[in-house]
């Protein structure tokens, strides 16, 4: 069973930066496209950015692009997204998952996600 723990939220002003962290258990991950997520209370889930097995090809959700970059350490089973310039409304729950790259569709079962709150 693949387990996968986000972790590098936190607070932070509105033009600051994080890193997120996803952690992948399994021997899946090399051979799996991988994407963030994020859900903002009450809203639903969307997907922000993905990426295919060998890290060649990118795609972002509109609101996000220029300003997140995805990418991933396949040695270290593990996917990472840089957010700088945060906004108010990139707030949310942020997760990650095994993704079909062109549907964005979700493959497995989700992680306890990471809290990212963007306010002065």
């Amino acid at each position: 069973q693949v387990q996968l723990v986000e972790s590098g939220g936190g607070l932070v002003q509105p033009g600051g930066s994080l890193r997120l962290s996803c952690a992948a258990s399994g021997s899946i991950f090399s051979i799996s496209a991988m994407g963030w997520y994020r859900q903002a209370t009450g809203k639903q889930r969307e997907w922000v950015a993905g990426i295919t097995p060998r890290g060649g090809a990118t795609k972002y959700r509109d609101s996000v692009k220029g300003r997140f970059t995805i990418s991933r350490d396949n040695a270290k089973n593990t996917v990472y997204l840089q957010m700088n310039s945060l906004k108010p409304e990139d707030t949310a729950v942020y997760y990650c998952n095994a993704v079909n790259i062109v549907t964005m569709v979700s493959q497995l079962p989700w992680g306890q996600g990471t809290q990212v709150t963007v306010s002065s």
